[in-house]
């Protein structure tokens, strides 16, 4: 069995195939939920509604069954978050200096291949992260900007994510580095505020004070997310009963080749210079497209290391998520 921490995680809890339907188990006309949404707009006059096309609404839609109150509610928290949080989407795009050295990284990856129940599986091996050529702020800025890029795929939006978090050679000095407030802020914004189903977070070899910081956030965290953060310690056979060997990169115990942090990157790099503009168009708040002369990196860490600028990698592999 796999590991379980002071608190009850996960790991009980079977998964099952996502359809579109009310919480009355009934087909829901999805033309007819987009309307009924839009409908509620205007009953929030205070909120910048910057999209409210069909496709965009359907994400929405989809993280919450087509219940449609739940829906505009989530929409609406979507658009108060970035209001409130004016800083985080500042110059937010794949090549602002902050984000790019944590996507270079691995800041997050994803894997090519899907996994049996056609979700997306994304990546984090965090002893990768040079904290001080980068924040945690700004790795949370590149995880929200390959969500949203992701989340765009219908597939996606109904078969949702899973994480896998490698915590293996984790120093107690990067650990030192994991802001309380950006944690939270990490939690307010992927458990309340963005379209996304999230149906499992894996962590492998945690050590200690990983496991004391998750007894931190735990008030935080509601209790389906609870449920959904699976400890596997240094057990992955216990990760494999989740996600099989054969998408797995060998560094996670499975068939693959060797994990390279940089091709998402370079595959997101390469969607922004082939969008140009069009990327991130309605992510970022009115306030801050009228800033672009601040400082990009929010939240610096203050250390002598130099950035590295530089962008010297090509990419060959294709995503199908």
């Amino acid at each position: 069995m796999a590991e379980y921490c002071e608190y009850e995680w996960g790991l009980r809890r079977q998964e099952i195939d996502i359809t579109c339907k009310n919480s009355e188990k009934k087909t829901c006309d999805k033309k007819q939920a987009v309307i009924a949404v839009q409908q509620l707009i205007p009953s929030r006059p205070e909120i910048d509604f910057l999209r409210t096309d069909e496709d965009f609404i359907l994400r929405f839609l989809h993280a919450r069954k087509c219940g449609v109150q739940e829906s505009f509610d989530l929409l609406a928290n979507y658009y108060s978050y970035r209001k409130r949080n004016k800083d985080l989407f500042l110059h937010f795009n794949a090549n602002e200096i902050g984000i790019r050295n944590a996507l270079k990284d691995g800041f997050p990856g994803v894997l090519p291949e899907r996994d049996r129940k056609g979700r997306c599986v994304l990546v984090i091996f965090t002893a990768n992260w040079d904290h001080c050529s980068y924040s945690l702020m700004s790795i949370y800025r590149a995880l929200l900007l390959t969500l949203e890029r992701l989340i765009e795929k219908p597939r996606n939006q109904l078969n949702g994510f899973v994480f896998i978090v490698d915590w293996s050679e984790f120093s107690f000095r990067q650990s030192s580095n994991l802001n309380p407030r950006v944690l939270k802020l990490m939690i307010e914004g992927l458990q309340d505020c963005f379209p996304a189903r999230f149906k499992g977070i894996h962590f492998i070899n945690q050590p200690w004070y990983v496991e004391a910081a998750l007894t931190v956030i735990r008030p935080f965290l509601k209790e389906k997310t609870k449920e959904k953060i699976y400890l596997h310690g240094n057990n992955l056979s216990t990760l494999h009963d989740y996600v099989t060997k054969d998408i797995l990169p060998a560094e996670l115990g499975g068939e693959g080749p060797s994990y390279n942090p940089v091709q998402w990157a370079d595959k997101l790099l390469e969607i922004e210079q082939t969008l140009g503009a069009e990327v991130g168009k309605g992510l970022e708040t009115p306030d801050s497209k009228s800033e672009s002369m601040r400082k990009s990196e929010t939240f610096p860490v203050h250390c002598s290391k130099k950035l590295d600028g530089s962008n010297g990698y090509e990419t060959s592999e294709v995503y199908e998520c």
